[in-house]
């Protein structure tokens, strides 16, 4: 007989089915089957219903003829509630379109290492990254299994991760010097398109994300004291819906002191978007009015800063091509350059220490390395 039941979680109301499936050989006591997670009374019932359907003639699965994919589901459950939603939903992608297409319909107690080693061998044939992100996923699944004691052991963890080397030839780098920068500045008319010129005067002199560009609203932004509070981004959820939660990370909560010239185009664009916005029919007097806003007054698309970086670039053949966030590696390598404190860097940047700063940025300008050896010569022989 079935039990279907709701419980609460952190994250608010959940529904769990509890089914008994017989009494148990070895002990004699009845056993039990519960699923936990769903959303909705509705689902589960027909999960419960399902899974009575699937062992009506067999009884229960044994353990060793549990799938891969069934494991997988039960590892997502509760891995989705420790990460955010756009970290969920991005890491279903992964499962979906790489991992579960080798594994998803075997048997997980018969895949071998030499199974695992073949699909991170082609992983790594086939893309420059992500493929040791897809190979610590199935790590977690087997370590899920072994506790759940479907495996005795993990064979995803005796193979050879490949490594990846460095190529001959220069990399694009994916910033802009201070001349680079402002030659793309000189090729939007302000006049024209404010809030394009806007926007991009933003990303580079205030070094944010491009999710935390598309929240910011008016009411982040104190004209008075040239500050901008930067409390929340927008990302992609489940299904694609794009979604607004917390920043990437506790030091991503800041308040960033900008400049008077950044101060002033905003100030500008505040009262042109009042303008423009009135003859599209909305009133952006409002206490949460997006600065930057589509012409529905609601949130960007999270490609349209992309698309329009683009084709100023494709417009005015400009060398080397970034994108959104090179205009945040191009902040940082401002900074530095203009000797500011890695710790004041890090800080303003919402980096989580200064290590990373250093770490993702250190190489980012010739200028410095200039420097240092103009220095190293001046210290050594005068």
């Amino acid at each position: 007989m079935a039990s279907i039941q709701k419980y609460s979680t952190k994250k608010g109301t959940k529904w769990l089915y509890r089914l008994y499936v017989g009494v148990d050989d070895q002990t004699g006591k009845k056993k039990y089957v519960v699923k936990r997670g769903f959303e909705n009374k509705k689902s589960a019932t027909l999960a419960c219903a399902k899974f009575e359907v699937q062992t009506s003639n067999g009884g229960i699965k044994k353990q060793k003829d549990i799938l891969f994919s069934e494991v997988y589901q039960e590892w997502y459950l509760n891995y989705k509630n420790t990460v955010r939603e756009s970290t969920w939903n991005r890491t279903a992608g992964m499962f979906k379109n790489h991992i579960l297409p080798y594994f998803g319909e075997k048997r997980i107690a018969t895949i071998t290492t030499h199974e695992i080693q073949a699909a991170v061998n082609d992983w790594y044939a086939h893309v420059t990254a992500n493929y040791k992100r897809w190979y610590n996923y199935t790590v977690s699944v087997f370590d899920y299994a072994i506790k759940q004691e479907y495996v005795s052991r993990n064979p995803a963890k005796n193979i050879i991760l490949p490594k990846r080397h460095d190529v001959a030839g220069d990399k694009l780098p994916n910033f802009w010097s201070k001349e680079q920068l402002n030659n793309f500045f000189s090729c939007i008319d302000p006049n024209k398109n404010l809030d394009i010129f806007t926007m991009f005067r933003v990303l580079a002199y205030v070094g944010c994300r491009r999710g935390e560009l598309l929240t910011l609203e008016w009411n982040d932004i104190d004209l008075t004291k040239q500050t901008i509070r930067i409390n929340k981004t927008l990302t992609q959820g489940e299904g694609g819906k794009q979604i607004v939660q917390a920043p990437k990370t506790r030091n991503s909560r800041r308040t960033v002191p900008i400049d008077s010239k950044t101060n002033y185009w905003l100030r500008r664009w505040k009262m042109e978007q009042r303008r423009l916005y009135l003859i599209l029919g909305f009133n952006t007097n409002q206490p949460h009015q997006l600065v930057f806003a589509n012409t529905k007054n609601g949130y960007h698309s999270l490609n349209t800063p992309a698309k329009r970086l683009k084709k100023i670039i494709r417009d005015n053949n400009l060398k080397p091509p970034i994108t959104i966030h090179g205009f945040r590696h191009s902040h940082i390598s401002a900074l530095l350059s203009a000797g500011v404190p890695v710790t004041a860097v890090q800080l303003r940047v919402g980096h989580a220490s200064p290590e990373v700063t250093l770490s993702v940025y250190s190489h980012i300008t010739a200028k410095q390395s200039r420097n240092a050896a103009e220095k190293l010569e001046n210290y050594l022989e005068n």
